[in-house]
């Protein structure tokens, strides 16, 4: 299976066992959140910006208006860090040491370059897909004023790890004489009822991405159950896509 290399720079150096450098795990991890956090450095001080993301390969995309200072910055090709993680459940324990949480995290390491004018379209295209899928044939594309006061940038993974925490926790053996509660509470991303805008025509339903995305996320909560039935069992993207 395809692999990130391992260097000193993405080495998972505490509890290395949960770390992996599978890119396909890695993709997994990415293509199931929407935010990411991009640190990077500005006059000689430490800056991080959250901000949504999409992925086409072993690239990531991120957009912003071209005065924005994380987006002048990158576009130097300066050394930057994206991150993203996901928090599955609360692991209590028995003891409040060794409390901790279930996640799946992934941290990227490369340089952004600019998106070149005649591939922004595909490339916010993508983006779109990524927030919803088939949202894009659905509504207005950029007009020539919104693309040009928007730089897209293109983030290579150079390098990459993925960290992830499964299943119960783990006590002194002591403790487990106790008469503590201890267990996992499963946690997973919430998708309400859709709200429609004051201003919508009457006549206008809720489109098809929409009632489809809905559809999916009811199916990753029923396996959020399957989840805490099996709390040693490392879900896939397929169970936590939303």
């Amino acid at each position: 299976m395809e692999q990130f290399e391992v260097t000193s720079r993405n080495k998972v150096k505490r509890a290395p066992d949960r770390g992996c450098y599978e890119k396909s795990t890695v993709y997994e991890i990415l293509d199931a959140g929407f935010l990411c956090h991009i640190s990077f450095i500005v006059d000689g001080h430490p800056m991080i910006i959250p901000t949504f993301y999409g992925r086409e390969g072993n690239q990531l995309y991120v957009h912003g208006a071209t005065t924005s200072r994380m987006i002048k910055k990158l576009e130097e090709g300066v050394p930057m860090t994206l991150s993203v993680c996901h928090v599955d459940g609360l692991v209590l324990a028995r003891s409040a040491f060794h409390h901790s949480m279930n996640y799946r995290s992934v941290v990227v390491f490369g340089t952004a370059r600019v998106v070149a004018e005649e591939d922004k379209n595909h490339a916010l295209y993508v983006m779109s897909e990524h927030l919803i899928e088939g949202r894009w044939k659905e509504v207005r594309p950029p007009n020539d004023k919104e693309l040009k006061g928007t730089t897209v940038l293109a983030i290579e993974m150079e390098q990459a790890s993925a960290k992830i925490r499964t299943g119960p926790p783990k006590d002194d053996k002591e403790d487990y004489e106790t008469d503590i509660w201890a267990g996992v509470v499963p946690i997973g991303m919430g998708v309400g009822t859709p709200i429609n805008d004051d201003l919508l025509k009457p006549h206008i339903k809720t489109p098809e991405s929409v009632r489809n995305y809905l559809a999916e996320s009811d199916q990753g909560f029923r396996l959020v159950d399957y989840f805490r039935n099996d709390n040693g069992h490392r879900l896939s993207n397929a169970a936590w896509n939303k």
